[in-house]
């Protein structure tokens, strides 16, 4: 149960369950959707259709830059969010930091099908609070995904005006952003402000909307953010060696999934 709002999924076993000085965090292997992690009750993804959120959080917002090579990634400790990023020979240096260590520590052991790129050469992994770490870095990074919890919980600070700030000033020019939005049926203030946000220090955006069947209200989104240039749209084609492996994003999905329900583009303007 989180956020008012519930469902049911059959357990065959609890795999592993620990708490972090931030969260508890649990494991279960389950009889319809796999393996599936949830931090504080609250599910994080599982193993059945992890790859519609992970592959929407990342390619629309690599696929809007024209040629990406540092990356940043703040949040996704599980590595579902590298592990795509891995998938472009293009990028070179891909940075992760999440606060909790423990978390990264679980999916290497027990979610291999997430976190099987961590180990890239590419990847330094960094175990800090991400709005901290964000301060540090000035103009260095082509796209920034923010792979956040909800608000509430360690994740609360990655949902605020001066981490927006922040974010805008470590990009370089053209960078872009995508970050972990929420469902507008379970949480439309949140969305309100997460836009309200955006828009101070970013001139384009889109609202990317992912259908995840183990997500409340079978739904949650990905902000992307530009200054210089529109989202809605790859900026380029999508690599072959990409496209091949993927299950869910596609050029076509990129503009489909920014057109919005009447409701969810009344929110934007309101």
């Amino acid at each position: 149960m989180g956020h008012g709002y519930g469902m049911t999924v059959l357990a065959k076993e609890k795999i592993y369950s620990a708490v972090s000085p931030y969260q508890k965090i649990e494991i279960y292997d389950t009889e319809k959707l796999g393996r599936m992690l949830l931090l504080d009750g609250i599910i994080q993804l599982a193993e059945a259709d992890e790859f519609a959120y992970q592959e929407m959080m990342t390619h629309p917002a690599v696929m809007a830059h024209d040629n990406p090579e540092k990356v940043l990634v703040i949040g996704g400790g599980d590595g579902g969010v590298v592990r795509e990023l891995c998938r472009y020979d293009s990028i070179r240096e891909i940075d992760l930091c999440d606060i909790d260590k423990m978390v990264i520590e679980a999916s290497r052991k027990y979610l291999p099908f997430m976190s099987s790129s961590l180990d890239d050469p590419r990847v330094n992994i960094h175990v800090m609070d991400g709005s901290k770490f964000i301060k540090e870095k000035k103009n260095y990074y082509d796209v920034i995904i923010i792979d956040s919890t909800d608000p509430g919980g360690p994740g609360e600070p990655l949902f605020g005006r001066n981490f927006y700030h922040d974010v805008s000033e470590a990009l370089r020019n053209g960078g872009v952003v995508a970050a972990q939005s929420e469902s507008p049926y379970l949480l439309p203030d949140v969305v309100k402000n997460l836009w309200r946000f955006a828009g101070e220090f970013f001139q384009y955006s889109g609202y990317a909307m992912i259908y995840v069947p183990s997500y409340p209200t079978g739904c949650i989104a990905s902000g992307v953010y530009c200054n210089e240039h529109s989202v809605d749209k790859p900026r380029r084609s999508l690599p072959e060696e990409v496209k091949n492996k993927l299950r869910y994003y596609t050029e076509d999905m990129h503009h489909a999934s920014m057109v919005l329900p009447a409701f969810v583009e009344k929110m934007r303007i309101s």
